[in-house]
Order: structure tokens, then C-alpha cells, then sequence
């Protein structure tokens, strides 16, 4: 008899949707088509556009709660974007809006991952920077994975082209596929749970 199924839900900005991207799958989709579990990996976007760390803690649990069926595998992916840096929030916020969201999904058994916010064109990278510096230490202070997204991107030449020719704030084709690359390269078999298959 095989493992019991595996669902892994996605809590995220529009990105975790696939905006801007042509072929429809943004990186979660090109994820999934690499993770080959068996039974077949379900994956769950819930992603509301531009959405801040705190209007994604008060609605998370709820959203996640009604996804988790016993018998089943869960995985837990938050991924906030930068809408914090343009609402007047503070970092010490942000900090404790994703602190909030770790310790409760501790508090669910939920083994948990947070993919960071990406470079924007735009954009002050450098608040981009200091955000997702933020995301990672109260992840590490809490033992969860953290994939940085900012720090390989802000001067790869594939990702600056694509951004340049969409619209400023989401990548297309190439940039999801850049994303996906790094949670792919993060550590992703061990964390769901099933051989790398490479």
C-alpha cells in the first residue's frame, strides 16, 4: 500500500496565481509538474491579488482549515508578496503578521515553507531586500524553510529581460520558471516528502 496522497496549499499574493505568465502555470503550476508523487500531488493556489501580510494572516487559517481532509498529507506554503511596502506597513509588522502565521500553522501540526518576494522593476528593490531579509529570520527562528527569491534574482539578466517586457510588477514565462528552479532546488523532495527524481 502507497503513501496516502499529497496535498500541498499555496497561500500568496498573485503570483502564487501565475499572473503575467502566457502559459497560465506561474511557478507553483511548473513546481507541481516537477514534483511526481504517487499518488498524484494536488496543489492548492489561494492567492488574492496584492494582498498584505496581514490581511493574509486573518485569512489564512480559515482557507487552509476547510482543505485539510484526514488521511492525507498537507503542506503548507506561505508566500507574501511586497503589497506591505506600498500600504505604509512597518517591517516589525510584517515581521509579526508572518511570525502569527508560522506559530499558527505550528500550532496545526502543519509542516510549513515561506517563498519570499522576488525583485520588482520599479520598485525600490532595496525595501524589497530588507523585506524578505525580515521573512528570513523569523522563519530561521522558527526552524522553517525559507526560499529567497530576491537575492538570485535582482541582477539575473533573464529575469531583468522579462520583467522589462511585462508590466513592472509581474514576470512572464522565463521568471516563473526562475522562481520554480529555486524552490526546486531548495531542498523541495525532502520537504514533501517523496525521492528526488533526479
Amino acid at each position: 500500500m502507497g503513501e496516502s496522497p499529497l496535498v500541498v496549499c499555496v497561500v500568496g499574493s498573485e503570483l502564487v496565481a501565475g499572473v503575467g505568465d502566457p502559459r497560465g502555470q506561474g511557478w507553483v503550476g511548473r513546481v507541481a509538474a516537477q514534483t511526481p508523487a504517487d499518488p498524484p500531488a494536488t496543489f492548492l493556489q489561494l492567492a488574492v491579488p496584492f494582498e498584505t501580510s496581514q490581511q493574509m494572516s486573518k485569512r489564512w487559517a480559515g482557507e487552509v482549515e476547510r482543505r485539510l481532509v484526514d488521511g492525507l498529507r498537507h503542506r503548507l506554503i506561505f508566500a507574501p508578496g511586497t503589497a506591505d511596502l506600498s500600504t505604509g506597513s512597518s517591517m516589525a509588522r510584517s515581521r509579526l503578521n508572518l511570525a502569527d502565521m508560522l506559530d499558527g500553522a505550528a500550532k496545526r501540526h502543519l509542516t510549513t515553507m515561506v517563498v519570499g518576494p522576488p525583485p520588482g522593476r520599479g520598485l525600490d528593490n532595496d525595501r524589497i531586500a530588507a523585506l524578505s531579509r525580515a521573512f528570513r529570520d523569523v522563519t530561521e527562528r522558527r526552524g522553517v524553510p525559507y526560499i529567497d527569491t530576491f537575492t538570485p534574482l535582482v541582477a539575473h539578466d533573464q529575469w531583468i529581460a522579462d520583467m522589462a517586457t511585462g508590466d513592472g510588477h509581474h514576470p512572464g514565462q522565463a521568471g516563473y520558471g526562475l522562481i520554480a528552479w529555486l524552490v526546486l532546488h531548495s531542498g523541495w523532495y525532502g520537504w514533501v516528502g517523496i525521492p528526488d527524481p533526479t
